[in-house]
């Protein structure tokens, strides 16, 4: 049984074998949080979790660690364009509640909680550490403008555009810093001088002077400290191939580590026929879609294109992927009646149901999934395959309670509940909480719909009435209904 995965790096579908047998060990870039969730997040997020959960079904121990960007230009920009609106919130306090955001809505769509979720400004010292190393191997230097600022010399590693095969000579200029003090515009600032127009507290010392790392550099820091120098899966959206994906690559080998042996990234997502962009306006938030369907349809939905291929969003999404999951749960509620009623007496019946289709809290292994299931997940994550051989399942399963077969009916609500395990969508697990809802999509969708109210609250106290009727809009095509009063604002459903 050997699994197959497409390396960006390598450009081609390739036999996966961990570096350590019986243990896998991944590293996904997580969000910058600067702002809300959005489609393109949750789509990235899930992607990853269904990786984690097949390794799991196959037998093995999985290290998972998701990165939080909390310190970053974006964040820095966003909280001081607030504050300049007259808004009151630090940048520390931006990122952070953005953070929860996040949290929410990865756990409204049963999203494993990571091994570890390490925070950019935790990890400074080993940042400094790593570009410290850098220097010393000649692969780094500070910025010959006498600032603290230090740049990747891009010019010294031979292989630099290997991931993404391109020539140096052919890259377009570094965006992440001012060119002020580079050797080559192409070069990119692992640490960044602070400016007297950034705040203190988002600078830390370092031997070149006071500053902030560079994007690139966290990452690097963070996957070597948690996996190691040398790891199995680096994971992240196709956007971050380059230039990030690349710089990591660089610099991380370039200081003599051998870092991620596979490179692995998702497709986006279009809405409307039309790449999702900020620019556009055409970006779907967790808290629009969180607010149109019930969680385990949404994470049938993002989960249901094959991880590389752009995943298209329309109108009509979300109700196509309701329908298709309500006849999965139509026959699993059809086969618990049958197998209750076949049986010899009622309490044996309700035994039999709670032994056969109880829901497996992410116990499913290899030997109780159809064949054709476990092959496609072994073809690099075929998702789309092997939601096929699930349905194939309920249709055969049904076919059995109209013929009144019930040998072949358990046989097919076994593989039915273990194929849903794997991708994590049984409808009964503690999982999704109560039949009547999901407690964490609940929670989700108050901490994302509170924040925009609070926005909203202090766009009206500035007397910025635009971005508070944008705001209200907003909601209301969600299907969020605001009633302002003198004690506050109340949200309901509309």
């Amino acid at each position: 049984m050997t699994q197959r995965i497409y390396d960006t790096h390598q450009q081609a579908i390739v036999d996966f074998v961990p570096r350590h047998e019986g243990k896998v060990g991944i590293y996904v870039c997580g969000p910058t949080v600067q702002s809300a969730p959005h489609i393109g997040h949750l789509r990235s997020v899930l992607v990853y979790d269904q990786m984690r959960r097949w390794f799991r079904a196959t037998g093995h121990d999985v290290t998972l660690i998701r990165n939080v960007t909390d310190i970053d230009d974006k964040i820095l920009d966003n909280a001081r364009a607030a504050q300049e609106a007259g808004g009151t919130e630090e940048w520390w306090a931006l990122a952070y509640r953005v953070e929860r955001e996040f949290t929410a809505a990865y756990d409204a769509l049963g999203v494993l909680a990571p091994t570890y979720e390490p925070r950019a400004t935790a990890n400074i010292r080993e940042m400094v550490a790593l570009i410290g190393e850098l220097i010393e191997r000649g692969h780094a230097y500070q910025a010959n403008d006498g600032s603290a600022s230090v740049y990747f010399n891009t010019a010294s590693w031979a292989d630099y555009g290997s991931l993404t095969r391109q020539r140096r000579d052919q890259m377009e200029d570094a965006a992440d810093s001012e060119p002020v003090g580079k050797r080559d515009p192409r070069d990119f600032a692992l640490w960044k001088a602070h400016r007297d127009t950034e705040p203190a507290t988002a600078s830390w010392p370092s031997p070149w002077g006071d500053g902030r790392p560079g994007w690139h550099i966290e990452c690097s820091a963070m996957a070597a400290r948690y996996l190691g120098d040398a790891f199995d899966i680096h994971g992240g959206g196709l956007d971050l191939r380059f230039p990030h994906h690349e710089n990591e690559l660089a610099q991380s080998r370039a200081a003599g580590q051998d870092f991620a042996n596979h490179w692995v990234h998702n497709g986006l997502v279009n809405t409307g026929g039309q790449k999702m962009s900020k620019s556009l306006g055409n970006s779907l938030f967790a808290v629009d879609l969180l607010a149109q369907a019930r969680p385990v349809v949404l994470r049938y939905f993002l989960g249901a294109a094959h991880y590389r291929s752009t995943l298209e969003y329309s109108d009509g999404s979300l109700a196509e992927a309701a329908a298709a999951f309500d006849r999965i749960e139509g026959f699993l509620e059809r086969a618990e009646e049958y197998i209750v009623g076949a049986a010899e007496d009622h309490a044996a019946g309700e035994a039999a149901a709670q032994l056969y289709l109880a829901p497996l809290g992410g116990a499913a292994t290899t030997e109780s999934l159809p064949a054709e299931f476990t092959a496609a997940m072994l073809d690099d994550f075929a998702i789309p395959q092997a939601l096929a051989v699930l349905h194939d399942a309920v249709r055969a399963g049904n076919s059995a309670i109209d013929a009144g077969d019930g040998d072949t009916l358990l046989h097919r609500a076994i593989e039915v509940v273990a194929m849903l395990d794997v991708l994590g969508l049984d409808p009964r697990d503690s999982l999704w909480g109560a039949a009547s809802g999901n407690a964490a999509a609940d929670s989700a969708l108050d901490a994302l719909v509170v924040g925009l109210i609070e926005q909203r609250a202090e766009a009206r106290a500035n007397k910025d009435f635009a971005t508070s009727d944008a705001i209200r809009d907003r909601l209301a095509g969600a299907g969020i209904i605001l009633e302002d009063s003198p004690t506050g604002t109340r949200w309901s459903h509309a």
